[in-house]
């Protein structure tokens, strides 16, 4: 695996006067010049970051981001927990765009074998598609879910690129993708034909506003999720101008993250990806450092994990049952007694039982409980219904 990357040279950023005993910088693992590559034994999350950009659509130069984020993450202090991290360093671009690809699909699969938590600091939201690709060793279908403006669709026929990605992981075969979920897409920058076949893929996308009016309702669809993919040009361009697709309008810094700690408490969640965001288009390094910020939420997320996913003990949970009028099927709902997170059981055919064992429980919200208790289906229960008929 070191034969992919190049060290960090720390001595290059500008802040490690700031370096304290107690911040990362000191207590992360780093794979810098004169130090050797990491001992992964025993490891719980993987810092890589890739100088890949060359099909950032409108966005060239975020191939620079990993060490500008590097720099100001390693200021933050860690929380109250006994961190395992390592930094791995940053796979350079290849010769050609397609050796980028073949070196990080490759490291990411190693990784995931090893239980190890790969979090990625792009370079353009095209690697999105080598992180789906390292699951197919793992051979199981994983779920997908994107903070994002757009649906990345693009033109399936053409080449790979970061605002195509999506179209060649649904084309991709084998196909080990079960469900892909947008968070936050803003409906002008969304063709009406794109809306329709998301709702023809059974796909959920939840616009912006809606969101923004309740980001609790977010924990439950990102817990859902094997792979977070972020796309940066998601928050508002005042928030985050350092990107080449900014704009006016997409998550406050906050939000951003908010959702990605809801991403680090997921028991499920085994990868996540920061994409896109551009130092040349930076103001005083602000883009970076929220980055950072989100990268440290998303850590103490992962330190913060109550370990309750419900698939095989359910003692510890409280079941409830929902009788819907007119549907043959009543919906079962369990909460967990230690985290008060709710889950909902949905029935698939026994001869798809290994196929489906992963995706059958799906996480919900009180909300989607009241929605039953009112005689109507939740639409989480009715979309993943229709997947595993």
């Amino acid at each position: 695996m070191q034969e992919y990357f190049t060290p960090i040279d720390i001595n290059d950023f500008s802040g490690k006067a700031q370096y304290s005993n107690t911040s990362f910088a000191n207590l992360i693992t780093s794979y810098t010049i004169g130090s050797g590559f990491p001992n992964l034994d025993h490891i719980h999350l993987a810092i890589i970051g890739v100088e890949e950009d060359r099909k950032a659509i409108n966005n060239e130069g975020c191939g620079l981001a990993p060490d500008y984020i590097r720099e100001n993450l390693y200021k933050l202090f860690q929380g109250n927990y006994n961190s395992k991290i390592v930094d791995l360093g940053n796979i350079k671009k290849g010769n050609t765009i397609d050796d980028s690809y073949f070196a990080l699909t490759d490291v990411l699969s190693q990784l995931l074998k090893k239980n190890i938590i790969p979090i990625l600091l792009g370079g353009g939201q095209d690697l999105t598609y080598c992180n789906y690709s390292a699951y197919k060793s793992l051979e199981q279908t994983i779920n997908i879910v994107a903070i994002d403006s757009c649906f990345d669709f693009g033109d399936g026929e053409k080449e790979l690129d970061s605002q195509s990605y999506l179209s060649r992981i649904i084309l991709h075969k084998p196909n080990i993708l079960f469900n892909y979920s947008n968070i936050g897409y803003q409906t002008y920058f969304v063709e009406q034909n794109a809306i329709q076949l998301m709702d023809k893929l059974h796909f959920d996308s939840h616009r912006l506003g809606q969101v923004r009016s309740k980001i609790e309702d977010v924990e439950p669809i990102v817990r859902n999720a094997d792979v977070v993919s972020f796309d940066i040009s998601a928050v508002r361009q005042c928030d985050a101008p350092g990107n080449g697709n900014a704009s006016p309008n997409g998550f406050y810094g906050d939000e951003a993250c908010q959702i990605a700690r809801y991403a680090g408490l997921s028991d499920k969640l085994s990868s996540i990806g920061f994409y896109e965001m551009n130092p040349v288009f930076d103001t005083a390094n602000q883009t970076s450092h929220l980055v950072a910020q989100m990268i440290w939420c998303f850590i103490d997320g992962f330190y913060n994990r109550k370990k309750d996913y419900p698939i095989i003990d359910k003692s510890e949970y409280t079941k409830y049952r929902v009788s819907i009028k007119d549907h043959n099927h009543e919906i079962v709902f369990y909460k967990s007694n230690k985290s008060d997170r709710w889950w909902m059981d949905v029935p698939y055919p026994l001869n798809h039982q290994i196929k489906y064992e992963r995706h059958h429980m799906i996480p919900c919200s009180y909300s989607d409980y009241e929605t039953a208790c009112q005689d109507e289906m939740p639409d989480r229960w009715w979309q993943t219904y229709q997947k595993l008929g």
